[in-house]
């Protein structure tokens, strides 16, 4: 006859496998267990905690990381990284090669070119910076509604859209800054603000196209029907339901795009119609080193390098944050 205890165990054998001393000792410790005790089961992750579990372990996403917060605590802190003052100039050092004096030589009127290269962190930072928040709220708020109620509200906003998608960002901006120009008593934050409007007014299209898109998909789901069906109203549905399930494709492309704002800032700057002097740029230290560039190469090759590595590390974060918010890609 069948022992009845081998079909159905008692329950102190139930708990001792539930918890095996060699396996709970182990968590305690932070340790693995030891081979042949059970494993605990992995608690369930929501998509950010799973998104930054796979970033922790990404070496493009650390070394992306690594570079921008020293370039953020450059532009916040430039008197960490040197004494010198940004806007001294000596003509008689002028273009002069680097040297132990000066680490990336002189400029065209005798400045200090890593001093300006430090010190020019902060208003391309500051332009990057103010022009991705502008683009975010702006894209972010038109796409939402639009995805979100549909009809004619939808067709109203997508036409606006296109007319604003249709004009080329660099050509905009070139046209804008020239219609508002900028001069050498113009206070640095209205400069600033002219070209993070500028860039603002005319780049929030992509970003809007994305969060509409992904708002479409969000608000059929069945939690969004079932607070419908609750009685909940719109804004409480999009503040409470759509847009924390909407805003992981907003924040991969705000990443992407943090870094090319950087980039059309200096080209504009590099125009003449971008930041002006005396403020103190990348774009600027670029414009002025152009006509220079085969006699003394270095003016150009500092600053410009700090650009390039600026806008990589952007882009290369964007990419690692894409990989770890989309699933498709696991």
């Amino acid at each position: 006859m069948t022992d009845p205890n081998a079909l159905y165990p008692p329950a102190a054998a139930l708990a001792d496998e539930k918890v095996h001393p060699e396996a709970e000792t182990a968590l305690e410790a932070g340790t693995e267990a030891p081979p042949g005790a059970p494993q605990e089961r992995d608690k369930p992750r929501s998509l950010t905690s799973d998104a930054w579990h796979d970033l922790r372990r990404n070496p493009i996403f650390i070394v992306s990381a690594v570079i921008i917060v020293v370039l953020v605590v450059m532009a916040a802190f430039p008197g960490v990284f040197t004494n010198k003052d940004p806007r001294f100039c000596d003509l008689n050092l002028s273009r002069q090669s680097p040297s132990a004096d000066a680490w990336f030589g002189y400029d065209v009127q005798g400045c200090d070119v890593y001093a300006r290269t430090i010190y020019g962190a902060r208003a391309s930072i500051l332009v990057g910076l103010f022009t991705t928040l502008a683009v975010t709220i702006i894209g972010g708020l038109i796409g939402m509604i639009a995805g979100f109620y549909s009809g004619w509200v939808d067709s109203v906003l997508s036409r606006v859209l296109e007319i604003f998608f249709g004009i080329p960002l660099l050509l905009g901006g070139v046209l804008v800054l020239a219609s508002f120009p900028s001069g050498p008593n113009t206070p640095q934050l209205v400069t600033v603000g002219k070209v993070v409007l500028a860039l603002a007014v005319l780049a929030w299209t992509s970003l809007a196209r994305i969060m509409r898109s992904t708002v479409i998909q969000v608000k059929h789901a069945d939690y969004v029907s079932a607070a419908r069906a609750l009685g909940g109203g719109a804004a409480r549905i999009l503040r409470s339901h759509v847009l924390p399930n909407a805003v992981a494709p907003v924040i991969v492309y705000a990443t992407i795009v943090f870094g090319i704002f950087i980039g059309v800032e200096a080209t504009l700057s590099f125009l003449g119609i971008g930041l002006q002097p005396p403020v103190i740029s990348w774009g600027v230290a670029i414009n002025d080193a152009s006509t220079y560039i085969r006699q003394s190469p270095h003016m150009l090759l500092f600053p410009g390098a700090f650009l390039t590595v600026t806008v990589l590390a952007f882009i290369m974060l964007g990419d690692a944050v894409r990989d770890a918010f989309d699933p498709r890609l696991r």
